[in-house]
């Protein structure tokens, strides 16, 4: 048995009908979006309530500098009964006289005398061509020729000082040994008992200049040294 489809229900016959319909509606969608437009938005101007603000405007004050004032005048007063103004051609006349300047009068000159201030020659050197010997050797023999002979100072041993004593002094032109100073000492017990043995030093052989005998002068350190 067959089955038979009613021609008004069939959808095929429509199908075009359909299409021209979905066409036109798609037509009609776009041109509405063409037409819409948005609402305009307006932005309004807010007014300010603010007023101006009144500023006090301080004036600035400078101060004035005064002119300079004018140079004072200073007045020269000339006393015409000091000094008297006198042209080339007056004759001056003073009262002054020459008569106690005679002919004959005799004129005395006084020579002073000056005291000529005495020159040392003879200083003493401190280097010579030949420098004094002393037995034979150099200052360190007389320097180990002063430490042999030293006694060291009791009240130096008992007060614990020692140290050094520096002595200067002058071999003369003829050997002997004067002028003896203490340069340097640590207690006055130490130097004197220095000077007591440099003081009883044989004579040297003098030192000479140019073939010369010389004055030599020489500076001696003595050690005092304490020992348990």
């Amino acid at each position: 048995m067959e089955i038979k489809k009613s021609p008004k229900v069939d959808l095929q016959n429509k199908k075009g009908l359909f299409l021209e319909i979905g066409l036109i509606i798609s037509l009609l969608i776009v041109i509405a979006a063409f037409l819409y437009a948005p609402k305009e938005y307006r932005i309004e101007q807010v007014e300010m309530n603010y007023g101006p603000v009144e500023e006090e405007i301080t004036e600035i004050t400078r101060n004035e500098q005064k002119p300079p004032e004018p140079p004072k005048k200073i007045e020269i007063k000339v006393y015409n009964d000091i000094l008297d103004i006198v042209t080339n051609d007056t004759k001056v006349t003073t009262d002054f006289s020459f008569e106690e300047f005679e002919a004959g009068l005799e004129i005395t000159t006084k020579v002073m005398e000056v005291e000529e201030e005495e020159i040392e020659e003879d200083a003493p050197l401190l280097k010579a061509e030949k420098m004094p010997s002393f037995q034979g050797g150099d200052l360190n023999k007389f320097r180990n020729w002063v430490q042999g002979k030293l006694k060291y100072p009791k009240i130096a041993q008992e007060n614990g000082i020692s140290g050094r004593v520096t002595l200067s002094f002058v071999i003369e032109k003829d050997g002997s040994l004067t002028g003896i100073q203490v340069m340097q000492s640590p207690d006055k017990s130490l130097s004197e008992e220095a000077i007591r043995v440099v003081s009883s030093s044989p004579k040297w052989s003098p030192g000479t200049q140019r073939n010369q005998p010389v004055r030599v002068r020489y500076q001696l350190p003595v050690n005092f040294q304490l020992r348990n």
